[in-house]
């Protein structure tokens, strides 16, 4: 282990204990709320003393990557684009990018629908997923948990060449999903707000057997506001829409679909098609763009 890494992940590891203490044991909706409209005041002065004191907290801020070198709101600071060439979008036709930059959390194979958000703690694919026929077609399949922390880039991408024709928005708490959180809260995906986003894959052309690729964004305390490009509002407690969200819209690997307002995750589920790619592990970081899946059925149609 490096020098100062055992006593950096000692410091995380008390930040996320003080954090769960402290996000356990308020009213979560309502500091969400009033931290939303915090951080949208548009104040450059005001933002460079939150940031700083955001440093103070996490000094693993890096801003040198970031479009913009000033903000004008602590939102701006977290909805940041990244400048142009940061990121390497794997091209293979066979790879399944990661749509955001995170922590890989549990990941693996999904247990008939069994899945677990940490070790010990499962949760089953009915409790997250209202729509049965989709449950399905993710059966024996893989899933990988991605942990967006507060200081990564927080805009999520096409993971490959899809189509998206509607997103299922679910109501619920804001819990934190730090480690400490998930190693304590049975189901906390379950119970947070999520949207369902399925990726038709524009390839495919086996409507009877598809392969099947689905992203689940999840909010958290704090901000809790996910946005979608396809989508004309966003998907936050204060929305009063419907659930299932008709669009139609199509994605090239990379490009960018929407955005958290704060760190939160991305639950990846994929059919019994897909593998693991290589070096993706708990606690490892990804970034948007590197190897995430392997498609198993394009790998065997490019090596025939």
């Amino acid at each position: 282990m490096p020098e100062g890494s055992a006593a950096r992940i000692a410091e995380w590891s008390a930040q996320e204990r003080l954090n769960f203490l402290l996000t356990s044991h308020v009213p979560r909706r309502l500091l969400t709320r009033a931290m939303r409209r915090y951080a949208a005041i548009k104040s450059p002065t005001l933002t460079r003393w939150s940031i700083a004191v955001w440093r103070l907290f996490s000094p693993d801020l890096d801003l040198s990557e970031a479009r913009e070198a000033e903000f004008r709101s602590l939102r701006d600071c977290f909805v940041r684009e990244l400048r142009d060439g940061a990121r390497t979008i794997d091209p293979r036709p066979e790879i399944v990018a990661s749509p955001c930059d995170a922590i890989v959390g549990a990941c693996g194979a999904i247990e008939g629908t069994g899945v677990y958000q940490a070790k010990g703690l499962p949760y089953d694919l009915e409790d997250l997923l209202p729509d049965a026929a989709l449950r399905e077609r993710l059966r024996d399949g893989t899933f990988v948990t991605l942990r967006l922390r507060s200081t990564m880039y927080h805009r999520f991408h096409a993971p490959v060449d899809a189509r998206i024709r509607e997103i299922t928005y679910i109501s619920g708490d804001t819990w934190n999903v730090n480690p400490i959180s998930l190693a304590r809260i049975a189901k906390l995906f379950c119970k947070n707000e999520r949207a369902v986003v399925l990726l038709e894959i524009e390839e495919d052309q086996r409507p009877q057997n598809p392969r099947t690729l689905v992203l689940v964004p999840v909010a958290a305390i704090l901000v809790a506001s996910m946005r979608f490009h396809c989508l004309p509002e966003p998907l936050d407690l204060a929305y009063r829409g419907p659930n299932r969200i008709a669009c139609d819209a199509r994605f090239r690997k990379g490009q960018e679909i929407g955005w958290f307002e704060h760190g939160s995750t991305i639950l990846v589920f994929a059919s019994r098609h897909h593998r693991l790619a290589e070096g993706v592990a708990p606690g490892t970081r990804i970034e948007m763009g590197r190897p995430l899946l392997i498609d198993m059925e394009q790998k065997r149609r490019r090596s025939t």
